[in-house]
């Protein structure tokens, strides 16, 4: 006689398990503790056997009805319920190893470990906060994509569109790292071209095109009450203009004082950069050696929390905006080398391959080099303390004349 929902749930315990038949080989079986377990009787070769179907009342009856009909239609065919159901079980697994996430973990160890680290760090975040949620648990063989972009759209929707496209970016260079691996076989991404509104990139605001603003601003810098190490950082970086990530990392293994010189690592292509320092500059550093230059774990800048960590990225910007300095329409600590560029050459007169190799630009020569940190150093040295001087009289506010061509 056929189960009923009420027979099982009135079904109890025993001494021993107690089995109870529903037909065409499945049964309930309720155990001694309490459990009930689905199970399906069948032969295959002329061997009995059996296979488990779940767990009452997680799989109630019409559902363990259905797994029985599927499994007897397998048998029909000449297949083992059993074998398919471990099949199934084992590409489960495979899929889940191959997972959106699983992957991009593997790609951030292996492809990122180089970089920047707040590169490193911006891309972790972003996958994490905006793709993992909606993605990181699909095999990355069958993401389609409409689901990338639903995933983009909801980026989109937040009103931070420059995120999307960069989250379009990294979720294609995972894809491509796992059709590389042989984990999968397209990129969905490449269907996505023009599925999102065009991004158009803001200059990082700096008053590049006003001597008068600049010299306002480097008086405010003066002016700057906070912290020695902080007050220290935004009074160098106009003079060294370099970037903030890579002023902020400084370390005293790497300045040479006397020489007056900084050798350090540029964040975007992992090649020495040459600084030389002007006169101002080194006394900067000279005075802020007393401060930090004992302690063990290198910093020029340390951070407000802890010496061992350097100084916060925000903590330019931060003191910018404390000073009355508007980040996103007049200056940012990234601003400083749009302003070096065009005053450099426009005002003081240097040659823009000078000035290129001194912001640490791939500037390519007539043999194909792309970069020298030495190239041109006797110029980039009178240069730079020619900029160092030329910023002392922007900020008394003397009045500067172009010099067109003369270096």
């Amino acid at each position: 006689m056929p189960l009923t929902d009420t027979a099982i749930r009135n079904a109890k315990p025993g001494a021993k398990s107690v089995k109870m038949f529903d037909g065409a080989g499945l049964y309930l079986e309720v155990t001694p503790a309490g459990g009930k377990l689905w199970r399906l009787k069948y032969r295959f070769m002329g061997a009995e056997k059996r296979l488990a179907l779940g767990a009452y009342p997680a799989v109630g009856l019409k559902d363990a009805r259905a797994k029985r009909d599927e499994a007897r239609a397998h048998l029909a065919d000449g297949r083992d319920p059993g074998a398919v159901k471990q099949a199934e079980k084992a590409r489960a697994y495979a899929l889940a190893a191959d997972s959106f996430e699983v992957v991009a973990r593997d790609w951030i160890a292996r492809h990122l470990d180089t970089k920047a680290a707040s590169h490193r760090d911006k891309v972790v975040r972003r996958l994490e906060r905006d793709v993992f949620p909606y993605l990181g648990r699909r095999p990355i063989a069958e993401i389609t994509a409409p689901d990338i972009l639903a995933v983009l759209r909801r980026i989109e929707n937040r009103g931070v569109l420059e995120t999307a496209h960069r989250a379009q970016q990294n979720i294609g260079q995972v894809i491509r790292y796992a059709i590389a691996t042989g984990r999968a076989v397209n990129d969905p991404t490449q269907a996505l071209r023009g599925a999102l509104p065009a991004y158009v990139p803001q200059h990082m605001a700096s008053p590049a095109d006003d001597p008068q603003a600049v010299g306002a601003i480097l008086r405010a810098l003066d002016a700057f009450k906070g912290g020695p190490i902080v007050a220290a950082a935004i009074k160098l970086l106009p003079m060294v203009f370099c970037r903030p990530g890579e002023l902020r990392t400084m370390r005293w293994v790497d300045v040479d004082l006397d020489g007056a010189q900084w050798r350090y690592l540029v964040t975007k292509t992992k090649t020495e950069h040459l600084v030389p320092l002007s006169r101002q500059a080194v006394a900067i550093l000279r005075d802020l050696h007393h401060l930090t230059g004992h302690l063990p774990a290198g910093w020029v800048f340390i951070g407000g929390r802890t010496p061992n960590e350097p100084m916060s990225d925000a903590a330019i910007n931060a003191a910018y905006r404390r000073l009355g300095i508007d980040t996103k329409s007049e200056l940012t600590g990234h601003g400083w080398r749009s302003v070096a560029r065009t005053l450099l050459h426009e005002h003081l007169g240097y040659e823009p391959a000078v000035i290129e190799h001194q912001l640490a630009h791939a500037v390519p020569d007539a043999l194909g080099n792309a970069y020298n940190r030495t190239k041109f150093i006797a110029q980039r040295k009178k240069m730079m303390q020619a900029w160092a001087d030329y910023l002392d009289r922007l900020k008394t506010g003397a009045d500067i004349i172009p010099i067109r061509g003369a270096a």
